[in-house]
């Protein structure tokens, strides 16, 4: 009571203690995030679902795990011998056996022989002293309760169910051991007393689905309560693998995404152009267009590229198989059998059918994690679907990309496209937002032929061009055209050839009247230098003329002068001879 209003005072001062409650990790890749942590420390965790959903499963990976990294645990069964419990595990390769050996773990068979059964002494008081002192000797920290409601039916009267209930309860609160207890969805009135005291006693309770969509099996798995603790609320798909159980979470509320790296080559030099450089690393990219528009075509010469670059590219196909793939792409001059045997490329072929998406994320995280690529390709994301419905597809590529872009990994996504280019969604599966990257490859009709343009709709983080071009496929490779805008828009195949060969012809007609106009300026000047040369002599032949004339007068005042000075002298003379 001193406790609890030195607390409260604490609060009223605005001084607010809180204390973290102490968490024991599972292990389990991925479950230990939904759980911010683990199970609660010493407390009881109820783990519920139908037969074949797990729950025994990860009951036991709890205690393998946990005595692999130091904590000692204890198994109580009642289901299956200790015999089958031991074999099953080896199948996951646990070796539950050397653990035993090593003290570390204590399997405990809880089923009982007819004898006992008919007999109707059945208590649960032997079982649990029993463990008591197992779990002193070998200094326990765990332990699993594995089907105990097999043996609560057994009970015939409620009120023993009641007494063994409360008597577990007590045990577990006294035992300080971190507890799960595993349990049937079951129906009656029995069995749901004992699980809502089961509900009621655990800390922790797990639900474990497992259902069937669109004829595509599927798991989930749910956090229904966690006293005392946060913890991630959805449903979270999950597998049962080889090595475990393992959950793929998106339980972080910030994004931890990388950020975009250099530029990359897509493969053709006119495509970067377009895109400014080409493509971002650790970014997503999406090759959209209707089937046969070559977006399979365009990622295998980006994984050309790239891995003649000495960098590796993880290939997932879902609509055809990686050999006859590998074939056809020869067809337009890719060649990817070499980087295959080099080791740069790796293929992974599934039927989007055969297992449930979270079993396909899986395995594609497994091999992302195992072969480590820059680079991962998926073709088709509209074949997701088909893993069990729109939503089931919607979940993966997120989880997918997620992963994905948090490890820095370059995506490439193929979708083919469907419905009228208004009202379609290019991505296909609602996840438009986190591509980067938009390319749409498209059929134009015209001239009695169909042909392909390429456009750039998106590019996050970078200018691109919005021009539409021609998309030509060849045996050598894949080409885009220069931009080519006739009177309707943009020319492709035969009404581009044909325009171009109106304006050739145009420009050649209009050449030639520009070389004959230039022909009769030069006449025109050649004529006028002619012209100008008659009147330069003319004017030379008159200028000499004058100049004649003009000596011919000097002459003549020259002589009028001489003759005017001999006169006047005669005269002089005769005036003096008269004056004698």
């Amino acid at each position: 009571m001193g406790a609890n209003n030195a607390r409260e005072g604490a609060i009223l001062a605005g001084n607010e203690v809180r204390i973290a409650l102490k968490k024991v990790p599972t292990y389990i890749q991925g479950l230990d995030d939904i759980l911010e942590g683990g199970l609660p420390a010493q407390r009881t965790t109820l783990i519920m679902g139908d037969p074949g959903s797990g729950k025994t499963v990860m009951s036991v990976e709890f205690l393998y795990r946990g005595a692999l990294h130091g904590e000692p645990g204890i198994f109580l069964g009642f289901e299956e011998s200790a015999a089958s419990f031991r074999e099953n595990a080896l199948t996951m390769g646990w070796d539950l056996a050397a653990l035993e050996a090593d003290n570390r773990l204590f399997i405990m068979e809880g089923r009982l022989s007819p004898e006992v059964v008919i007999s109707g002494k059945i208590s649960l008081k032997p079982m649990l002293a029993v463990i008591s002192g197992k779990a002193k000797e070998m200094g326990a920290r765990r332990i699993a309760l594995d089907a105990l409601d097999v043996l609560l039916q057994l009970f015939d009267d409620p009120m023993q169910v009641r007494a063994e209930l409360h008597l577990l309860n007590h045990w577990l609160a006294e035992s300080g051991l971190t507890a799960v207890m595993t349990l049937k969805h079951r129906d009656g009135p029995s069995i749901t007393t004992f699980q809502d005291f089961f509900h009621s006693i655990a800390d922790c309770v797990i639900n474990l689905d497992a259902r069937v969509l669109n004829q595509v099996s599927t798991h989930r798995l749910r956090v229904i309560k966690y006293r005392g603790s946060s913890f991630g609320r959805n449903e979270y798909p999950y597998v049962i693998t080889d090595t475990g159980i393992r959950t793929i979470p998106i339980t972080a509320f910030e994004l931890r995404h990388q950020p975009f790296g250099e530029r990359i080559s897509s493969g053709i030099p006119r495509l970067d152009a377009l895109l400014d450089g080409g493509y971002y690393r650790a970014s997503c990219v999406l090759l959209a267009g209707e089937p046969g528009t070559g977006k399979t075509l365009l990622a295998t010469t980006f994984v050309r590229q790239v891995c003649s670059q000495g960098e590796k590219v993880l290939y997932l196909s879902l609509e055809e198989s990686p050999e006859a793939l590998v074939r056809n792409v020869t067809s337009a001059g890719i060649d990817l059998e070499p980087f295959c045997k080099a080791g740069a490329l790796h293929f992974i072929g599934a039927m989007p059918e055969a297992t449930g998406a979270e079993e396909h994320l899986l395995r594609l995280m497994s091999e992302v994690e195992r072969i480590r690529p820059q680079h991962v390709v998926v073709d088709a994301i509209s074949a997701c679907e088909r893993m069990g419905g729109k939503q089931a597809a919607f979940e993966y590529l997120m989880r997918l990309l997620n992963f994905l872009k948090e490890r820095g990994i370059t995506t490439i996504f193929t979708n083919q496209t469907s419905g009228s280019k208004v009202q379609m969604e290019i991505s296909g599966n609602g996840i438009s937002s986190m591509l980067d990257t938009v390319i749409l490859i498209s059929y134009v009709q015209g001239e009695g032929e169909t042909n392909r343009i390429i456009q750039v709709l998106k590019s996050r983080g970078t200018g691109h061009s919005n021009q539409v071009r021609e998309f030509i496929i060849g045996d050598d490779g894949l080409h885009i055209q220069d931009a080519y805008i006739g009177p309707g828009g943009v020319l492709t195949g035969t009404a581009r050839r044909v325009q171009e060969a109106r304006d050739a012809f145009e420009a050649r007609r209009r050449e030639a009247e520009i070389q004959a106009k230039r022909r009769e300026i030069a006449r025109l000047k050649a004529a006028m230098e002619t012209g100008k040369a008659r009147f330069r002599a003319r004017l030379e032949a008159a200028e000499a003329e004058l100049a004649d004339l003009e000596r011919e007068r000097d002459i003549e005042r020259a002589e009028r002068e001489v003759r005017a000075r001999m006169r006047g002298e005669k005269m002089s003379d005769e005036v003096g001879e008269m004056q004698k």
